[in-house]
């Protein structure tokens, strides 16, 4: 018999780590080869992950809530024996190499687990023995210390060493102390999503240099039109017209016209996005997920009407996966759902603008002719990454997305 380890897979672009949100297997279960055996959560969405490998599963070594790098093992699984590869025959084991000092190369490699536990305890890290291939200190290592009572009381960092040999994919930060609880209060514990949510939101706000712009749209003839045949659209096709389909396919449109919206920040470079994917927000009670309605600019209204229904539908009934995540480039946010009149969206990494829709509301304006009429209006508030935009290209692009909305009537197709 062989074991077998499983990696952290990647389960999306510019994905460099996963948590393990719930086991399916335990020790002892058999399993096929792409037998689903844990879901994992990546980019705010939960994704199975099925097996490599036919046979047993011997160990869990990620736990539940613990999140691993890509490429970190996550368990182990006992298989019928394989020809061993030539490089294996020839190279001892992890265990064996560790025990006589002969190969210690990987021993200042860190993963972003090992650098957090230690930094949380204390342990200085040149100090501890690690048992992973090359002396690579694992998280178990840690663990036993942590289990042992023996770790430091250091506060000191780590060394400078440990920056330079591999940098963590996130700084470590100095957990805030936990405010006094009176009387009536309540600690809620912070579920996997709510972690993704607030690590790739905190990622956003210190990488990227935001700027902020609005406009306001009149909407009287969108929303007059839309409102004439809403009754008979659904009863036709069997799911509502709803506002926001016009919003998103004003986006596009504009999208098309200003490629430069479409882009991202890519360090040294700007990469401009051939494909327009619209990423769009649905919140749950606790939760909110970034779907993506793909290549948004080929489709109709009603096409994207039918996409915001079926990915809304997903997310609430926990269908959604991790390939309806993926892709995005630009994202349009329903904020006026829930009554918003203005804000000001953080941008979903690595996109480089968020097009937050307002409540559209009823407002005296000043009509072209001086008269003063009722008109139905909206805010549309764009936020925007200054390294990749200036407020020129931003502002020709709300302009013309105003323009859209405000041509919209009767005449307007929807098909």
């Amino acid at each position: 018999m062989a074991i077998e380890k499983m990696a952290m897979p990647q389960l999306g672009e510019s994905v460099t780590e996963g948590t393990i949100s719930k086991w399916l297997v335990s020790p002892g279960d058999q399993v096929n080869k792409y037998d689903p055996i844990a879901e994992v959560m990546t980019d705010k969405v939960n994704a199975e992950v099925p097996s490599s490998f036919t046979g047993t599963i011997r160990e869990l070594v990620g736990e539940e809530g613990q999140t691993l790098a890509v490429g970190e093992i996550i368990c182990k699984i006992e298989t019928e024996e394989a020809p061993k590869r030539e490089e294996e025959q020839n190279t001892p084991s992890d265990t064996d190499a560790n025990r006589q000092g002969k190969d210690q190369s990987n021993k200042a490699r860190y993963s972003p687990a090992v650098l957090r536990l230690a930094g949380e305890h204390g342990i200085q890290l040149e100090e501890v023995e690690g048992t992973g291939a090359g002396g690579r200190i694992t998280r178990k290592d840690i663990q036993k210390i942590i289990d042992s009572g023996m770790q430091q009381k250091s506060e000191a960092p780590a060394p400078a060493a440990v920056q330079t040999t591999q940098q963590a994919p996130k700084q470590q930060q100095k957990q805030a102390p936990a405010p006094a609880l009176s009387a009536g209060d309540i600690e809620i514990p912070v579920t996997g999503v709510r972690k993704a949510i607030a690590a790739n939101m905190h990622k956003s706000k210190t990488e990227i240099p935001h700027a902020w712009t609005m406009m306001e749209v009149d909407v009287t003839n969108m929303t007059a039109y839309r409102n004439s045949i809403k009754d008979s659209f659904k009863q036709k096709e069997g799911f509502n017209l709803t506002f926001f389909a016009f919003f998103v396919k004003a986006a596009a449109q504009a999208l098309k016209e200003f490629p430069q919206m479409n882009s991202m920040w890519a360090g040294d470079k700007i990469v401009q996005k051939k494909d327009i994917n619209i990423s769009i927000a649905v919140a749950t009670e606790d939760s909110l997920f970034v779907p993506v309605i793909k290549h948004a600019d080929e489709k109709t209204i009603k096409g994207i009407a039918r996409e915001i229904t079926d990915l809304a539908k997903k997310v609430r009934n926990g269908k959604l996966t991790a390939e309806d995540m993926q892709g995005g480039t630009f994202t349009v946010n329903n904020t006026g759902s829930f009554g918003s009149v203005q804000s000001m969206g953080i941008i979903n990494h690595p996109q480089a603008a968020i097009l937050q829709v307002e409540s559209i509301v009823k407002r005296p304006v000043v009509m072209n002719n001086g008269m003063i009429a009722v008109r139905d209006m909206v805010n549309l508030c764009l936020s925007l990454d200054h390294r990749v935009l200036d407020g020129l290209v931003c502002g020709r692009f709300l302009g013309r997305v105003k323009e859209i909305l405000e041509n919209i009537d009767e005449h307007t197709s929807v098909y």
